[in-house]
């Protein structure tokens, strides 16, 4: 009988190295200082709570300040005291972090999804089992009675009774353990589990330090697409990541193609479009269409409602852009029709509508939008 294959860990991004692999953090260097004065203050909190829109690195720095925190010795303040790190660096041959690579450092709990309840796939939730778990972990002597580290990646995902039972861990921490809560919506939050951490609010990456860190794993980005990919990933290496691996910024630029022909569209070219959504092998492809349409109505708006276009993310993209949204008025038209169509989206999904039947009625609505904007 064959091996059952092992569950895939829901906190690597596909084709991309784990962040405890990640050797360089590029970018976030206020945050790092931010902590390390924390750390050099003596008063560290024990609880951080890591925010950002997804992917921008926020479980890259959970794990590098893991490191630092179980790799750096703790002070007794006497005379022959080691001078206050200056750095978070610690080097990759330093016995914490090839035991931190190895998935063997024992004073570290990596909260995340576990199997669901037949065993046959990861759980939707973080369930108060796993919670459980680190309550257990944390019950236990640390060997050298040093620090413990928890990293929660994410705890959106906690369903009512999980994220209690962290609650109730960050009211009454034990002994030396910092917690690090990987969030990329902290509004839904719990307001108690919010207000017992120190938050660290990560931004976008800037273009040359997005291209660095796709480089270091592994996607190939030519110079002439690092901005595009800045673009429409909105400064997260995690998008960037995935439009590179699902040719993206070529999805992208077929359908500015496409709308450049507003108020009437191509239709040959807009069949062929909807004809290649068919199928269970097409799903990836079918929600990467969907947010890139979402993302090119989204720079619609903006670029009427600010009277500037961004820089381009596919050739042309900006004469496409004044055109359809010469004012605000028309952007309000464009916003409105972006939240119907999330929403038609939604619901069309749910219900296995056919992806080629919801995105040629998506794509019509546009039109539609568009043929009446040019009347006024």
């Amino acid at each position: 009988m064959a091996a059952e294959e092992p569950l895939p860990d829901p906190t690597q991004l596909d084709g991309a190295p784990h962040p405890r692999e990640t050797h360089t953090l590029y970018g976030h260097t206020a945050e790092q200082a931010e902590f390390l004065q924390s750390y050099n203050s003596g008063r560290l909190h024990h609880g951080w709570l890591l925010t950002g829109p997804q992917g921008l690195g926020k479980a890259t720095l959970a794990w590098r300040l893991a490191l630092f925190l179980l790799a750096t010795p703790d002070e007794d303040g006497g005379m022959f005291a080691a001078p206050a790190p200056t750095t978070l660096d610690i080097p990759p041959d330093h016995p914490v972090a090839r035991r931190i690579l190895a998935g063997s450092e024992g004073r570290l709990f990596h909260l995340k999804r576990g199997p669901n309840a037949t065993g046959s796939g990861l759980s939707q939730v973080i369930s108060v089992e796993e919670v459980r778990k680190m309550k257990s972990f944390f019950a236990m002597s640390a060997a050298d009675g040093g620090r413990r580290v928890a990293i929660i990646d994410s705890v959106d995902e906690m369903n009512t009774a999980s994220a209690n039972a962290l609650l109730k861990l960050l009211e009454e921490p034990p002994e030396k353990v910092t917690f690090f809560l990987i969030s990329h919506q902290p509004h839904r939050l719990l307001p108690t589990i919010r207000s017992r951490c120190r938050t660290l609010r990560l931004s976008a990456m800037p273009p040359d330090d997005l291209a660095a860190a796709l480089a270091q794993a592994g996607a190939e980005t030519a110079p002439d697409q690092v901005t595009a990919l800045a673009e429409l990933a909105g400064g997260s290496v995690g998008a960037a990541f995935r439009l590179t691996a699902q040719e993206g910024l070529e999805l992208y630029a077929r359908l500015v193609d496409l709308f450049s022909a507003l108020p009437r569209l191509h239709r040959g070219a807009m069949i062929r479009l909807a004809d290649q959504m068919v199928g269970k092998a097409n799903a990836d492809l079918f929600d990467l269409t969907l947010t890139l349409i979402d993302l090119f109505l989204a720079r619609v708006a903006r670029a009427g409602a600010t009277g500037q276009t961004p820089p381009e993310a596919a050739r042309g993209e900006a004469a496409v852009l004044a055109r359809l949204a010469p004012d605000a008025w028309a952007a309000q038209q464009w916003a409105e029709l972006a939240q119907n169509l999330g929403n038609r989206a939604r619901q069309g999904k749910a219900v296995n509508l056919d992806p080629a039947a919801l995105l040629m009625d998506m794509v019509l609505a546009i039109e539609a939008t568009a043929g009446r904007l040019a009347q006024r």
